[in-house]
């Protein structure tokens, strides 16, 4: 393959998420402001101080349409249930074939942050009764990080590069910028890029400790998650996973795939957890270098963007976040682009929320309409120093979008950015 610098394009989607399982109604509800977060009754009987939580609403007959009845067998993973819905979905979407030989042109990069927890938790009770015999076959595989895209691949027989990324809440758009890149060089036809992020309490746990997710809408949960709002009070947990299929324009116009937008460049570092950054919170500096450099990347002129999609919490982090973008695009305030946030209906996701915001924004780009915030309509006095609060949309938008910036920032000081563009032949 040539090492000739390519275009890359995105020609599948694929979705499991909170509020719609499946590009088709997570796309009609994300549009019509469908919250999916829920009370959790497990999370009252375990003493959670937070009560509530966004995870998708799987079916036994979404399990069926994707997994054998042997598959099923033991199978205690919500990660991997989520991934496997989201990578197929994706995978048929850009009208590809399940290979009985080894595809060296097309990888897999799904990342995750902590995969079959419930999983390890019956593993571990199985060890301690004596009964390691007893923990089946799959047990490895479900627990360990690269499950997901070991999974995947025991489905579509890729035989370029197949891995699992892990970096907090970029994981999703890490993995993005990570194909992206391996396309471009020319390493790989196309990558499906994705990733996913178990649910349940012992993954919450420790942010229920950490008193940083919200404690007064346990009966109202779908205002609890409030992104850009002076009444946020912390991010409302959440898990999912979304998956895109990444390819090289050469080849998705050779097999005539429809192309959803084109991947113009992206940017990933770290602020070394220095200069105000830590394991919890971003170093400002090396936000808004990866905001430039991913600008840069794609010869996206400041003032150029039509959108962004924030990372955006619902803490006190997005007003930091919002002062960050203000300073690196150097525009003025009433030429700051619409802003939005997926949080507000789907809540924070961990590993799957870059993912699943990547699949949103590539949908705006496609169907030239930008979804309403919602639960912004007090919008936070420090950020409305900073821009219009016209700029942040409380409905539904058409509008003409040629470039969105889609920006994760994660724990640990780590940094992703991505534009996608109106594809243009």
């Amino acid at each position: 393959m040539s090492k000739k610098t390519k275009r890359v394009v995105v020609t599948g989607l694929g979705i499991c998420a909170p509020n719609g399982i499946g590009v088709s109604e997570f796309w009609k509800n994300t549009k019509l402001g469908v919250s999916g977060i829920r009370f959790i009754p497990q999370l009252r009987e375990l003493n959670f101080t937070c009560q509530i939580a966004a995870q998708p609403q799987v079916t036994e007959e979404h399990i069926n349409a994707r997994f054998t009845k042997l598959e099923q067998r033991g199978l205690n993973s919500t990660g991997i249930v989520y991934g496997v819905l989201a990578g197929l979905e994706a995978w048929e979407d850009a009208g590809l074939q399940y290979n009985d030989t080894p595809d060296y042109d097309t990888g897999i990069i799904f990342g995750t942050g902590i995969l079959g927890v419930d999983k390890f938790r019956e593993a571990i009770h199985k060890i301690d009764a004596g009964n390691t015999r007893r923990l089946g076959s799959t047990s490895v595989l479900q627990t360990m990080a690269s499950g997901i895209s070991t999974y995947l691949n025991s489905k579509l027989g890729c035989g370029n590069q197949v891995t699992t990324n892990s970096s907090a809440c970029s994981t999703g758009t890490e993995a993005v910028i990570m194909a992206y890149d391996r396309i471009k060089s020319g390493q790989a036809k196309r990558i499906l890029a994705g990733s996913c992020s178990d649910s349940g309490p012992y993954v919450w746990g420790g942010f229920d400790a950490m008193r940083i997710l919200p404690h007064d809408y346990n009966d109202k949960p779908t205002e609890a998650s409030r992104p850009m709002s002076a009444t946020a009070s912390g991010f409302v947990p959440g898990s999912g996973a979304g998956a895109l299929v990444i390819e090289s324009l050469e080849s998705a116009e050779k097999r005539g795939a429809k192309i959803y937008a084109e991947i113009s460049g992206g940017h990933l570092n770290s602020g070394g957890q220095l200069a105000g950054g830590s394991m919890t919170a971003p170093n400002g500096q090396a936000v808004r270098r990866c905001i430039s450099k991913a600008l840069k990347e794609s010869r996206v002129q400041h003032d150029a963007l039509s959108a962004i999609n924030g990372h955006l919490t619902a803490t006190k982090k997005d007003s930091e976040e919002l002062y960050n973008w203000k300073r690196t695009l150097k525009i003025e305030a009433a030429n700051f682009p619409p802003i939005n946030s997926l949080k507000g209906l789907i809540g924070h996701g961990l590993a799957s929320s870059g993912s699943m915001e990547c699949v949103a924004t590539v949908l705006q780009i496609k169907h030239q309409t930008l979804f309403g915030n919602v639960n912004a309509s007090d919008v936070h006095p420090d950020i409305q120093k900073l821009i219009p609060k016209e700029a942040i949309l409380q409905t539904t938008k058409k509008t003409p979008l040629q470039h969105i910036a889609k920006a994760s920032f994660g724990f640990g000081d780590v940094n992703a950015v991505v534009i996608f563009s109106k594809f243009e032949p």
